[in-house]
């Protein structure tokens, strides 16, 4: 590996805001959806294979959004750390979930066992209310020797997220981004498509997942124009392929990648848990 090369990661989406990051011996999970459905909101495919999630080291909660912080899908990591606002883990630990820690704004967790860091950073996600106040929507970096990951959450672009690579201590090796939501429109807090690549070609980027699009859907989807889940994801690739300065990793659901000199597509199949 040369200086300017990083070190190999491996992602896998579940689906939604869902991804398993295997980098420098730790497992880390982000707003693990693991059921079928989140309230309302009926998810596609099917639930992930255990065996895609289970053994997580950390999890990361990015704000309590049923499609985020459900509470079933919690359950089933009983006695792996939560990491999230301290708003959040005092609201998770009422409701069950032990293990919840709340990070300061500037607080970095070393993963145990492992040269792994997380820390907490800003996200602008308030127009729809949480089962808390206040507002505590964040989104996360993990650090590993070598490879710097952004896990945006939930949000709109916001101007402080030019420091990122800054706070993650040098350039960001893969951006894990919401490019959609689980109906044709968004509401704010979001970004679409082109805001989403805007935002990765802003920060220098090396490479970028796009998530949050073709899982949830309401009830009474069917109803809407067909097709509609499935475009959020290929228009964050296209946006992003008209500069070719991030490279894009296009995912289904239930598939990896194992990112290091090169991207090597790995074995899909969202399953049944």
């Amino acid at each position: 590996m040369t200086a300017d090369e990083p070190a190999a990661v491996t992602v896998r989406w579940l689906g939604h805001a869902s991804l398993v990051l295997d980098l420098g011996g730790a497992r880390v999970l982000t707003d693990p959806l693991l059921r079928p459905h989140a309230g309302l909101l009926r998810r596609r495919p099917g639930p992930p294979r255990r065996e895609h999630w289970a053994g997580a080291s950390a999890v990361l909660v990015s704000h309590l959004h049923h499609d985020h912080a459900e509470l079933g899908s919690l359950r089933l990591l009983d006695g792996v750390p939560v990491l999230t606002a301290p708003a959040a883990a005092h609201w998770l630990g009422r409701h069950g979930i032990g293990g919840a820690t709340g990070l300061a704004d500037d607080e970095w967790w070393p993963v145990p066992g492992t040269d792994v860091r997380v820390r907490q950073v800003p996200a602008v996600h308030g127009d729809r209310p949480m089962p808390h106040r206040p507002n505590s929507a964040h989104g996360f970096l993990v650090v590993a020797p070598g490879v710097r990951v952004w896990f945006a959450g939930d949000t709109a672009p916001y101007p402080a997220m030019r420091r990122l690579p800054e706070l993650a201590g040098g350039p960001v090796d893969l951006a894990l981004v919401p490019v959609g939501g689980w109906g044709p429109r968004l509401s704010g807090g979001h970004m679409d498509p082109v805001q989403a690549a805007a935002v990765c070609e802003s920060l220098g980027a090396r490479r970028a997942v796009p998530v949050h699009w073709g899982t949830l859907h309401a009830p009474v989807s069917r109803r809407l124009p067909p097709g509609w889940m499935d475009r959020a994801g290929p228009a964050f690739v296209h946006a992003l392929a008209r500069r070719g300065l991030v490279e894009p990793v296009l995912l289904e659901p239930g598939g990896a990648a194992r990112l290091g000199e090169r991207v090597e597509l790995l074995g899909a199949g969202a399953g049944t848990a």
